[in-house]
Protein backbone atom coordinates (compact mmCIF):
# COMPACT_ATOMS: atom_id res chain seq x y z
CA UNK A 1 0.00 0.00 0.00
CA UNK A 2 1.42 3.21 -1.11
CA UNK A 3 0.61 5.48 2.12
CA UNK A 4 1.50 9.15 2.70
CA UNK A 5 0.90 9.72 6.26
CA UNK A 6 1.65 13.13 6.45
CA UNK A 7 -0.81 14.43 4.32
CA UNK A 8 -3.38 11.70 4.65
CA UNK A 9 -4.08 12.08 0.91
CA UNK A 10 -6.50 9.17 -0.65
CA UNK A 11 -7.32 9.43 -3.82
CA UNK A 12 -7.70 7.20 -6.38
CA UNK A 13 -4.53 7.42 -9.02
CA UNK A 14 -5.00 10.44 -11.43
CA UNK A 15 -3.83 8.28 -14.63
CA UNK A 16 -6.33 5.12 -13.64
CA UNK A 17 -8.69 6.89 -12.43
CA UNK A 18 -8.76 8.98 -16.16
CA UNK A 19 -8.14 5.93 -17.77
CA UNK A 20 -11.14 4.10 -16.58
CA UNK A 21 -13.17 6.60 -16.58
CA UNK A 22 -12.07 7.56 -20.31
CA UNK A 23 -12.96 3.80 -21.44
CA UNK A 24 -16.53 4.07 -19.34
CA UNK A 25 -17.30 7.05 -21.54
CA UNK A 26 -16.19 5.58 -25.20
CA UNK A 27 -18.19 1.73 -24.36
CA UNK A 28 -21.11 3.62 -22.27
CA UNK A 29 -20.90 7.09 -21.98
CA UNK A 30 -23.87 7.36 -24.32
CA UNK A 31 -26.15 4.98 -22.22
CA UNK A 32 -24.82 6.80 -18.85
CA UNK A 33 -26.23 10.03 -20.00
CA UNK A 34 -29.70 8.32 -21.26
CA UNK A 35 -29.73 7.19 -17.42
CA UNK A 36 -29.21 10.61 -16.13
CA UNK A 37 -31.62 11.70 -18.20
CA UNK A 38 -34.13 9.12 -16.75
CA UNK A 39 -32.65 10.04 -13.39
CA UNK A 40 -33.75 13.53 -13.75
CA UNK A 41 -37.00 13.42 -15.62
CA UNK A 42 -38.74 10.74 -12.97
CA UNK A 43 -37.83 13.03 -9.94
CA UNK A 44 -38.74 16.07 -11.05
CA UNK A 45 -41.85 18.15 -9.24
CA UNK A 46 -43.61 20.63 -9.32
CA UNK A 47 -42.61 21.62 -5.41
CA UNK A 48 -40.03 23.70 -4.96
CA UNK A 49 -38.58 22.52 -1.90
CA UNK A 50 -38.63 19.05 -3.20
CA UNK A 51 -36.50 20.65 -6.64
CA UNK A 52 -34.14 22.45 -4.13
CA UNK A 53 -33.74 19.49 -2.75
CA UNK A 54 -32.62 17.32 -5.31
CA UNK A 55 -30.65 20.23 -7.23
CA UNK A 56 -28.85 19.81 -4.26
CA UNK A 57 -28.31 16.61 -4.08
CA UNK A 58 -26.98 15.91 -7.62
CA UNK A 59 -23.84 17.62 -6.76
CA UNK A 60 -22.94 14.45 -4.81
CA UNK A 61 -22.45 12.44 -7.72
CA UNK A 62 -19.49 11.16 -8.36
CA UNK A 63 -18.31 8.66 -10.66
CA UNK A 64 -22.30 6.51 -10.48
CA UNK A 65 -20.38 3.24 -9.78
CA UNK A 66 -23.84 1.49 -9.72
CA UNK A 67 -25.38 2.19 -12.89
CA UNK A 68 -22.13 2.28 -14.35
CA UNK A 69 -22.30 -1.52 -12.90
CA UNK A 70 -25.06 -2.50 -15.10
CA UNK A 71 -24.30 -1.04 -18.06
CA UNK A 72 -20.91 -2.30 -18.15
CA UNK A 73 -22.26 -5.77 -17.49
CA UNK A 74 -24.70 -5.48 -19.37
CA UNK A 75 -22.31 -4.85 -22.79
CA UNK A 76 -20.20 -7.85 -21.78
CA UNK A 77 -23.47 -10.12 -21.52
CA UNK A 78 -24.56 -8.97 -25.27
CA UNK A 79 -25.66 -5.60 -25.48
CA UNK A 80 -27.36 -2.67 -23.09
CA UNK A 81 -31.21 -2.19 -23.60
CA UNK A 82 -34.16 0.24 -22.74
CA UNK A 83 -34.77 -1.47 -19.32
CA UNK A 84 -30.72 -1.24 -18.39
CA UNK A 85 -31.01 2.32 -18.68
CA UNK A 86 -33.94 2.28 -16.39
CA UNK A 87 -32.56 -0.11 -13.82
CA UNK A 88 -29.45 2.54 -13.71
CA UNK A 89 -31.42 5.24 -12.65
CA UNK A 90 -33.28 2.82 -10.21
CA UNK A 91 -29.54 1.37 -8.29
CA UNK A 92 -28.66 5.33 -8.42
CA UNK A 93 -31.77 6.81 -6.72
CA UNK A 94 -31.09 4.11 -4.38
CA UNK A 95 -27.71 4.79 -3.26
CA UNK A 96 -28.16 8.44 -2.85
CA UNK A 97 -30.99 7.95 -0.84
CA UNK A 98 -28.59 5.33 1.38
CA UNK A 99 -26.40 8.38 1.21
CA UNK A 100 -28.78 11.26 2.46
CA UNK A 101 -29.56 8.70 4.99
CA UNK A 102 -25.96 7.92 6.52
CA UNK A 103 -24.69 11.77 6.71
CA UNK A 104 -28.12 11.95 9.32
CA UNK A 105 -26.77 8.39 11.40
CA UNK A 106 -22.95 10.05 10.63
CA UNK A 107 -23.70 14.09 11.70
CA UNK A 108 -21.81 14.66 8.33
CA UNK A 109 -21.63 18.04 7.41
CA UNK A 110 -20.06 17.75 3.84
CA UNK A 111 -20.01 15.35 1.33
CA UNK A 112 -17.88 15.97 -2.07
CA UNK A 113 -17.26 19.63 -0.62
CA UNK A 114 -20.61 20.00 -0.91
CA UNK A 115 -22.92 20.77 2.86
CA UNK A 116 -24.89 17.46 3.56
CA UNK A 117 -29.01 17.79 3.20
CA UNK A 118 -29.00 18.16 6.97
CA UNK A 119 -26.44 20.29 7.05
CA UNK A 120 -27.91 22.29 4.56
CA UNK A 121 -31.78 21.96 5.90
CA UNK A 122 -32.26 19.36 8.54
CA UNK A 123 -32.03 16.12 9.46
CA UNK A 124 -36.27 15.86 9.01
CA UNK A 125 -36.05 17.33 5.42
CA UNK A 126 -32.75 14.39 4.76
CA UNK A 127 -35.03 11.57 6.12
CA UNK A 128 -37.73 12.46 3.99
CA UNK A 129 -35.96 12.96 0.93
CA UNK A 130 -34.04 9.98 1.36
CA UNK A 131 -37.68 7.94 1.87
CA UNK A 132 -38.83 9.93 -1.44
CA UNK A 133 -36.08 8.49 -3.50
CA UNK A 134 -36.63 5.00 -2.19
CA UNK A 135 -39.99 5.02 -2.95
CA UNK A 136 -39.60 6.55 -6.53
CA UNK A 137 -36.91 4.16 -7.19
CA UNK A 138 -39.47 1.41 -6.69
CA UNK A 139 -41.73 3.24 -9.15
CA UNK A 140 -39.77 3.39 -11.31
CA UNK A 141 -38.51 -0.25 -11.18
CA UNK A 142 -42.44 -1.07 -11.47
CA UNK A 143 -42.27 0.34 -15.47
CA UNK A 144 -40.67 -2.86 -16.30
CA UNK A 145 -42.04 -5.43 -17.86
CA UNK A 146 -42.31 -7.95 -15.04
CA UNK A 147 -41.63 -7.54 -11.52
CA UNK A 148 -38.39 -9.82 -11.04
CA UNK A 149 -36.58 -6.17 -10.84
CA UNK A 150 -38.51 -5.06 -7.86
CA UNK A 151 -38.43 -8.43 -6.27
CA UNK A 152 -34.12 -8.26 -6.51
CA UNK A 153 -34.20 -4.80 -5.73
CA UNK A 154 -36.34 -5.07 -3.03
CA UNK A 155 -33.84 -7.99 -1.18
CA UNK A 156 -30.96 -5.98 -1.71
CA UNK A 157 -32.65 -3.12 -0.26
CA UNK A 158 -33.53 -4.85 3.09
CA UNK A 159 -29.90 -6.95 3.17
CA UNK A 160 -28.50 -2.89 2.87
CA UNK A 161 -30.97 -1.84 5.84
CA UNK A 162 -30.07 -4.88 7.86
CA UNK A 163 -26.48 -4.19 6.97
CA UNK A 164 -26.69 -0.21 8.47
CA UNK A 165 -28.88 -1.83 11.20
CA UNK A 166 -26.47 -4.30 12.18
CA UNK A 167 -23.47 -1.62 12.53
CA UNK A 168 -25.92 0.75 14.38
CA UNK A 169 -26.04 -2.09 16.81
CA UNK A 170 -22.46 -2.68 17.15
CA UNK A 171 -21.41 0.89 18.05
CA UNK A 172 -19.25 0.68 20.92
CA UNK A 173 -18.69 -2.94 20.15
CA UNK A 174 -14.44 -3.40 20.77
CA UNK A 175 -14.69 -6.90 20.96
CA UNK A 176 -16.44 -7.04 17.05
CA UNK A 177 -14.62 -9.70 15.04
CA UNK A 178 -13.58 -9.35 11.61
CA UNK A 179 -16.10 -12.43 10.44
CA UNK A 180 -18.99 -9.56 11.81
CA UNK A 181 -17.10 -7.06 10.06
CA UNK A 182 -17.62 -8.14 6.92
CA UNK A 183 -21.32 -9.62 7.22
CA UNK A 184 -21.87 -5.55 7.79
CA UNK A 185 -20.14 -4.10 5.10
CA UNK A 186 -21.66 -7.19 2.90
CA UNK A 187 -25.15 -5.71 3.07
CA UNK A 188 -24.53 -2.22 3.99
CA UNK A 189 -22.33 -1.23 0.57
CA UNK A 190 -21.53 -4.80 -1.49
CA UNK A 191 -25.30 -5.23 -1.94
CA UNK A 192 -26.21 -2.77 -4.26
CA UNK A 193 -23.17 -3.26 -6.49
CA UNK A 194 -24.22 -7.28 -6.59
CA UNK A 195 -27.63 -6.36 -7.50
CA UNK A 196 -26.25 -4.20 -9.93
CA UNK A 197 -23.97 -6.67 -12.01
CA UNK A 198 -26.80 -9.15 -11.10
CA UNK A 199 -29.21 -7.27 -13.17
CA UNK A 200 -26.93 -6.09 -16.07
CA UNK A 201 -26.72 -9.57 -16.52
CA UNK A 202 -30.37 -11.02 -15.99
CA UNK A 203 -32.10 -8.32 -18.87
CA UNK A 204 -29.26 -9.09 -21.00
CA UNK A 205 -31.23 -12.35 -21.34
CA UNK A 206 -27.78 -14.30 -19.85
CA UNK A 207 -28.99 -17.48 -17.54
CA UNK A 208 -29.30 -17.28 -13.75
CA UNK A 209 -25.55 -19.50 -13.53
CA UNK A 210 -23.74 -16.24 -15.44
CA UNK A 211 -25.81 -13.80 -13.75
CA UNK A 212 -25.36 -15.20 -10.40
CA UNK A 213 -21.50 -15.44 -11.08
CA UNK A 214 -21.31 -11.49 -12.08
CA UNK A 215 -23.56 -10.78 -9.03
CA UNK A 216 -20.67 -12.12 -6.75
CA UNK A 217 -18.31 -10.19 -8.70
CA UNK A 218 -20.59 -7.00 -7.75
CA UNK A 219 -20.37 -8.19 -3.89
CA UNK A 220 -16.90 -9.00 -3.86
CA UNK A 221 -16.25 -5.37 -5.69
CA UNK A 222 -18.37 -3.44 -3.27
CA UNK A 223 -16.64 -5.44 -0.03
CA UNK A 224 -13.11 -4.41 -1.43
CA UNK A 225 -14.67 -0.95 -2.30
CA UNK A 226 -15.63 -0.11 1.74
CA UNK A 227 -12.69 -1.69 2.97
CA UNK A 228 -11.01 0.86 1.20
CA UNK A 229 -13.55 3.56 1.92
CA UNK A 230 -12.91 2.46 5.45
CA UNK A 231 -9.06 3.12 5.45
CA UNK A 232 -9.82 6.57 4.06
CA UNK A 233 -11.82 7.22 7.10
CA UNK A 234 -9.10 6.78 9.28
CA UNK A 235 -6.05 8.28 6.86
CA UNK A 236 -7.75 10.84 4.73
CA UNK A 237 -7.79 14.40 4.72
CA UNK A 238 -11.07 16.47 4.26
CA UNK A 239 -9.61 18.93 2.26
CA UNK A 240 -9.10 16.51 -0.47
CA UNK A 241 -11.70 14.19 0.16
CA UNK A 242 -14.79 16.55 0.06
CA UNK A 243 -16.24 14.58 2.71
CA UNK A 244 -16.66 14.29 6.87
CA UNK A 245 -13.97 11.69 7.88
CA UNK A 246 -13.57 10.22 11.62
CA UNK A 247 -17.54 9.28 11.48
CA UNK A 248 -16.23 5.88 12.19
CA UNK A 249 -14.30 6.69 15.30
CA UNK A 250 -17.10 9.22 16.57
CA UNK A 251 -19.92 6.73 16.19
CA UNK A 252 -17.70 3.91 17.50
CA UNK A 253 -18.01 1.52 14.22
CA UNK A 254 -14.99 -0.40 14.27
CA UNK A 255 -13.56 -1.03 10.85
CA UNK A 256 -11.11 -3.68 9.42
CA UNK A 257 -8.23 -1.60 10.65
CA UNK A 258 -9.04 -0.96 13.91
CA UNK A 259 -9.77 -5.04 14.24
CA UNK A 260 -6.39 -6.09 13.35
CA UNK A 261 -4.58 -2.86 15.42
CA UNK A 262 -6.47 -4.01 18.75
CA UNK A 263 -6.25 -8.13 17.56
CA UNK A 264 -1.91 -7.63 17.30
CA UNK A 265 -1.55 -5.05 19.67
CA UNK A 266 -0.11 -6.18 23.23
CA UNK A 267 -2.14 -6.13 26.09
CA UNK A 268 -1.13 -3.00 27.47
CA UNK A 269 -1.48 -1.24 24.20
CA UNK A 270 -4.62 -2.74 23.45
CA UNK A 271 -6.04 -0.99 26.80
CA UNK A 272 -4.63 2.22 25.51
CA UNK A 273 -5.97 1.95 22.20
CA UNK A 274 -9.66 0.50 23.81
CA UNK A 275 -9.50 3.32 26.09
CA UNK A 276 -9.04 5.84 23.11
CA UNK A 277 -11.90 4.13 20.77
CA UNK A 278 -14.22 4.13 23.99
CA UNK A 279 -14.48 7.96 24.46
CA UNK A 280 -13.93 9.55 21.33
CA UNK A 281 -13.30 13.05 20.34
CA UNK A 282 -11.48 15.71 18.02
CA UNK A 283 -8.00 14.42 18.75
CA UNK A 284 -8.99 10.73 18.68
CA UNK A 285 -7.95 10.33 14.90
CA UNK A 286 -4.76 11.53 15.11
CA UNK A 287 -3.50 9.68 18.74
CA UNK A 288 -4.25 7.04 16.83
CA UNK A 289 -2.42 7.30 14.01
CA UNK A 290 0.81 6.07 15.82
CA UNK A 291 -0.63 3.03 16.67
CA UNK A 292 -1.71 2.61 13.31
CA UNK A 293 1.77 3.45 11.71
CA UNK A 294 3.46 0.77 14.16
CA UNK A 295 1.84 -1.78 13.37
CA UNK A 296 0.09 -3.86 9.90
CA UNK A 297 -3.27 -2.65 10.64
CA UNK A 298 -3.59 -0.79 7.64
CA UNK A 299 -1.45 -2.88 5.19
CA UNK A 300 -3.37 -5.93 6.80
CA UNK A 301 -6.59 -4.07 5.31
CA UNK A 302 -5.05 -3.17 2.11
CA UNK A 303 -4.01 -6.73 1.57
CA UNK A 304 -7.92 -7.84 2.61
CA UNK A 305 -9.27 -5.21 -0.17
CA UNK A 306 -7.04 -7.07 -2.62
CA UNK A 307 -8.08 -10.35 -2.03
CA UNK A 308 -11.78 -9.71 -2.29
CA UNK A 309 -10.50 -7.69 -5.83
CA UNK A 310 -9.10 -11.03 -7.29
CA UNK A 311 -12.14 -12.86 -6.22
CA UNK A 312 -14.09 -10.60 -7.85
CA UNK A 313 -11.89 -11.31 -11.04
CA UNK A 314 -12.12 -14.52 -10.46
CA UNK A 315 -16.00 -14.46 -11.27
CA UNK A 316 -15.56 -12.58 -15.12
CA UNK A 317 -14.43 -16.17 -16.11
CA UNK A 318 -17.65 -16.64 -17.13
CA UNK A 319 -17.63 -14.31 -19.82
CA UNK A 320 -16.23 -14.46 -23.18
CA UNK A 321 -13.44 -11.52 -24.03
CA UNK A 322 -14.46 -8.48 -24.75
CA UNK A 323 -13.75 -4.61 -24.25
CA UNK A 324 -16.63 -4.57 -21.44
CA UNK A 325 -15.27 -7.50 -19.76
CA UNK A 326 -11.80 -6.04 -19.61
CA UNK A 327 -13.48 -2.85 -18.49
CA UNK A 328 -14.90 -4.31 -15.40
CA UNK A 329 -11.17 -5.88 -14.41
CA UNK A 330 -10.02 -2.59 -14.46
CA UNK A 331 -13.31 -1.53 -12.18
CA UNK A 332 -12.04 -3.76 -9.58
CA UNK A 333 -9.06 -2.58 -9.82
CA UNK A 334 -9.82 0.74 -9.43
CA UNK A 335 -12.06 0.43 -6.52
CA UNK A 336 -9.08 -0.03 -4.28
CA UNK A 337 -6.16 1.54 -5.96
CA UNK A 338 -5.48 5.02 -4.06
CA UNK A 339 -3.23 7.20 -2.24
CA UNK A 340 -2.64 7.48 1.09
Amino acid sequence: MNRDSDNGQALLDPSQSASVLTQVAALVGSELRDVDEIFREELRSPRQCVSDVLQHVTRFQGKRLRPILVLVTADACGGVRHAHKVLGAVVEMIHMATLVHDDVLDDADTRRHVATVNSRWSNETSVLFGDYLFTHAFHLASSLETAHACRVIGRATNLVCEGELSQVHERGNLDLTEDEYLQIITGKTAELCAVSCYLGAHYAGMDETVSRSLEQYGRSLGIAFQIADDILDLMGNEAKTGKTLGSDIEKQKLTLPLIRLLDQSPPEQASAIRALLSHPEAATRRALQRYLDASDALEYADERARHFVNDARRHLACLPDSPARRLLDQIAEFSIRRKF
